[in-house]
């Protein structure tokens, strides 16, 4: 099979011809029919977030099975599917207990192993990783809801309980914000966006952020929201995001951190005055488990979340070495999707 890969933390990526992947005996060999280009890829492209080299980036995707190994039960050859970015075990207590996405021997393409910037994609754990996908839902909108779009959702519906008619703050609109924007609207919340790009402002808006501010307005979001927002998201990853995004909630408000904090970041301080004073809440999320999708995937069918709103650019397989690169400069708002 072709597929990008890069040898060095931010070295060249280049196409390379390389063997097809061997199914394991409980996994699953996948036809990457799209794949998205996540700024997590770009991570650990760049050495951030280190991964083993050389590598093929790409986690966020959807396609159709042509393999499975003698030990899966609930999948077979032909069966269009996508996964969520961690793959559990199957056989830990998280994962039985139905929170894979927190599986310590969880799997993950692209960063464990090779991803899905190739024609075949490995996942391990078939029963427990794979989801059947609704035969409405096109591959390139399945891509987009691997990593940015099912956390969001995991974030706010498991991890912060976003209610009907609660404000939500979301600081960062680029593919898990404006996600998380969508999300948020489909739960009935009214939604604030912060950013300091005028082009992911707009999307917001477009998306359905009933308040968006640039990041030096954010002070008046206390007035905005009648007294602070009940949820707030940080989706940048940054200590002054995160601290600025505490700071906003209203009393017992719950803020739940989404960007990763890499680097000397990882020992981010966060201002505990306010969180003890006004008994605030402050929740971690990473991805969603793939018991999980199904109640997701009814809000897409049913009209109440747009994960194909999201797509702000569509490029082919020949597009993704470029796309990762591209992403040292300013993104451009919305996810970039390759359809293979």
């Amino acid at each position: 099979m072709f597929a990008w890969r890069y040898n060095t933390y931010g070295g060249p990526i280049d196409v390379v011809e390389m063997p097809d992947p061997a199914c394991p005996a409980d996994g699953a060999v996948l036809k990457v029919e799209a794949t998205g280009v996540c700024r997590s890829d770009w991570h650990a492209w760049r050495g951030h977030d280190p991964v083993p080299l050389p590598m093929v980036p790409g986690h966020e995707f959807a396609g159709e099975i042509v393999a499975v190994g003698p030990g899966v039960r609930s999948f077979v050859v032909g069966e269009r599917v996508t996964s969520p970015f961690v793959n559990g075990c199957g056989s830990c207590s998280y994962c039985l207990s139905g929170q894979a996405q927190v599986c310590p021997e969880q799997t993950q393409p692209g960063f464990t192993h090779p991803g899905s910037f190739a024609e075949y994609v490995v996942v391990q754990h078939a029963d427990m990783n794979l989801v059947q996908l609704p035969d409405a839902l096109a591959y390139e909108s399945a891509a987009s809801l691997g990593c940015r779009f099912a956390t969001a959702y995991h974030a706010l519906t498991a991890q912060a309980g976003l209610r009907t008619g609660e404000w939500l703050l979301v600081v960062g609109a680029g593919g898990v914000g404006l996600s998380a924007i969508d999300v948020g609207k489909g739960l009935g919340a009214r939604v604030a966006a912060v950013d300091t790009n005028p082009a992911a402002l707009e999307l917001a808006r477009e998306m359905g952020a009933d308040v968006v501010l640039g990041f030096d307005e954010l002070g008046s979001v206390l007035d905005l929201t009648d007294g602070g927002p009940d949820v707030s998201l940080d989706a940048v990853g940054r200590p002054e995001t995160a601290a600025a995004a505490v700071r906003s909630l209203r009393r017992r408000g719950r803020h739940v951190q989404v960007g990763l904090m890499l680097g000397p970041n990882a020992e981010a301080p966060l201002p505990w005055a306010d969180v003890i004073a006004k008994e605030l809440r402050v929740i971690g999320s990473h991805g969603m488990a793939a018991a999980d999708y199904p109640a997701m995937l009814e809000a897409v069918a049913s009209g109440k979340m747009h994960p194909q709103k999201l797509i702000g650019k569509r490029i082919s397989f020949g597009g993704l070495g470029r796309a990762l690169q591209e992403m040292d400069g300013v993104s451009a708002p919305g996810i970039t999707v390759a359809n293979m």
